[in-house]
């Protein structure tokens, strides 16, 4: 059964960040592809930095068109707000029966899995995969060691999509900072300005 790792974000905007963690996992973890889920805005909480749903998605499209094992997945634009990440997971193995998803984080995100909406039904069917962070975090102690919950050696990357909205309306050249496609797209539409 192929592997599929749903690495969740915003991507507002998608970097060279998400796009090296994400080739990593998919390059040195079992995992066959990593999906990259486009988080939706919210109805109810418009951020007026955040761009729409379908410029996201092709944002993130741009970014990953040239690695064959990572792909957009817009899985959650159509599902209940808020989107709860097991029912996202629920929709998927419904769509997808032939697939095993595992689950993507940060290590951050670990310290609170436990208040997560039907976090133990997720972990008794999915695999979770930690990356680290270079701030350490206070796992709770039932998930150090579980079986199902893997600690990786993705590079930490200190770099943020907010750094990047603040550098562009700066006027600051952050092309280093994005794959060449998503750069275009985003100077072509003038975003963050």
């Amino acid at each position: 059964m192929k592997k599929v790792g749903l690495y969740f974000g915003t991507f507002n905007p998608f970097h060279i960040g998400h796009l090296i963690i994400a080739n990593h996992l998919a390059e040195h973890t079992e995992m066959d592809e990593v999906w990259l889920v486009i988080t939706p805005q919210s109805p109810f909480k418009k951020k007026k930095n955040l761009l729409e749903n379908h410029h996201r998605l092709e944002l993130v499209y741009r970014g990953t068109e040239d690695y064959d094992k990572l792909k957009p997945c817009d899985v959650e634009f159509n599902l209940p707000q808020p989107s709860y990440t097991s029912k996202t997971l629920a929709e998927l193995k419904d769509s997808h029966p032939d697939l095993d998803f595992s689950l993507i984080m940060g290590e951050d995100n670990l310290v609170n899995f436990h208040k997560w909406k039907n976090f133990q039904n997720i972990l008794d069917n999915h695999e979770i995969y930690i990356c680290p962070r270079h701030t350490k975090s206070d796992v709770p102690e039932q998930f150090l060691n579980h079986p199902k919950i893997h600690l990786t050696t993705t590079p930490q990357m200190e770099i943020s999509s907010t750094l990047i909205r603040k550098m562009i309306k700066s006027d600051k050249n952050i092309r280093p900072l994005l794959q060449h496609k998503v750069w275009e797209y985003i100077d072509e539409m003038n975003f963050y300005k």
